[in-house]
């Protein structure tokens, strides 16, 4: 991410409550080889349950930052004190409009919800688990096959997810690298990068909803150009706003949550082992992951005034619920530094939390417990390749690269 200058603090933030802390800055966060940009983020909860970081997005906006996991409850369950509507990825372009259910408020968020839960519900996800174990067994006897070490990133989590993705979309593989390579851009590029990436995943959007007007198949974009909201069908903004999300959305964070489970295995070889013997403990240890290692950084608006326990949220300030520093609280969590793979009641939020509670939770799951059920079943122990050092970084998404494994 290139160097932004700090926008100033508002003159209603109170100085003793200005944090030196950002998502994107701190030491952690920046691209660290062999880093824990998690644990990094907890070390707010030594400090206040809020105060203002002067450089907490992308384009170097302040935000408040909401430390304890109830208090962000209390701020994801409020929408009509915390909108939503940011338009992440329209402002890239100059332009406002939401991805939608994610952007929307109530209470069309609710009539989009509805409209797409069948899409995503688990009865849905039970139907897609022959293919998504079909990929995985395909893409790990690949790579078993060529040798005895791999870039888990490009040659599996990737792939892997991403392929997930299409089979939603209607698409094949051959362009799988390119999409990879757009959403990279923009979730991780410059400001060069991200609005030449956000046009053309636009583009792309644009022209398959034309495709699918003409010849519809039995696919997402076929079921949004038929589907009605209050009677009517989807304009061609709320088509587009739908598919950007699905298209965002599915590219990145489940790969990077098989690729930080991943990384904690290899360097945890008695655990790996663990599971590898009883694979009946990967369910609840892909939770517990989930929990140490979420991506996400939640941001709503003040629509209004707010007295938060005595700070002064002011209509129109941007409150940050990082799902890392949620999942480290602890007050919600007994040692929650420690790994525990057998942790149950694991209230974390790594999918949100409220009505906007991630609508892809279910498949998501699914496809980071077989990813790791088969992983573990067709590669042997393995370990971090000596001599290399995977490379995390902070940010809007946590993310993690490099992460070569050798099983030798």
């Amino acid at each position: 991410m290139e160097a932004l200058a700090a926008k100033p603090v508002p003159p209603h933030v109170p100085p003793h409550l200005v944090g030196d802390f950002s998502l994107f800055t701190s030491p952690g966060m920046a691209p660290t080889p062999n880093g824990d940009p998690q644990a990094a983020a907890a070390v707010v909860h030594d400090g206040p349950p809020i105060f203002y970081s002067p450089f907490n997005t992308r384009d170097g906006r302040g935000t408040w930052v909401i430390t304890r996991a109830q208090d962000q409850r209390r701020v994801l369950q409020d929408p009509e004190s915390f909108s939503s509507h940011r338009s992440i990825f329209a402002s890239a372009l100059g332009e406002n409009w939401p991805m939608i259910p994610l952007e929307l408020d109530p209470p069309d968020h609710g009539k989009f919800r509805t409209l797409l839960n069948p899409l995503l519900s688990p009865r849905r996800v039970m139907a897609l688990e022959t293919a998504v174990r079909e990929r995985a067994s395909f893409l790990i006897d690949r790579i078993a096959s060529s040798g005895t070490s791999c870039d888990v990133m490009k040659d599996f989590a990737f792939p892997f997810a991403v392929n997930i993705f299409l089979r939603f979309l209607g698409l094949s593989d051959d362009r799988l690298d390119e999409f990879v390579g757009w959403a990279n851009d923009l979730l991780h590029g410059d400001n060069v990068q991200r609005p030449a990436a956000a046009r053309t995943i636009i583009a792309f959007i644009d022209d398959l909803t034309a495709q699918r007007r003409a010849e519809p198949v039995d696919d997402f974009m076929s079921f949004l150009i038929k589907a009605e909201i209050d009677g009517r069908p989807l304009t061609d903004l709320e088509i587009r706003g739908t598919g950007v999300l699905l298209f965002v959305a599915g590219l990145d964070t489940v790969a990077a949550a098989i690729g930080f489970a991943l990384n904690y295995l290899a360097r945890n070889p008695q655990e790996q082992e663990l599971l590898r013997g009883d694979p009946s403990r990967i369910l609840l240890a892909a939770e517990e992951l989930l929990r140490a290692y979420p991506t996400v950084q939640m941001i709503r608006v003040a629509t209004r005034d707010v007295d938060f326990d005595g700070v002064p949220i002011r209509k129109g300030d941007y409150v940050s619920c990082a799902t890392m520093i949620a999942n480290r609280d602890p007050a919600e969590f007994s040692c929650p530094h420690m790994i525990d793979l057998a942790r149950e009641d694991n209230r974390h939020t790594a999918f949100a939390y409220g009505p906007h509670r991630c609508l892809g939770s279910h498949l998501a799951r699914r496809e980071i417990v077989v990813g790791l059920e088969e992983w573990l079943k067709r590669i042997p122990s393995f370990r971090i390749k000596q001599g290399t050092a995977p490379v995390t970084y902070g940010g809007h998404v946590f993310g993690i690269e490099n992460l070569i494994l050798d099983w030798s």
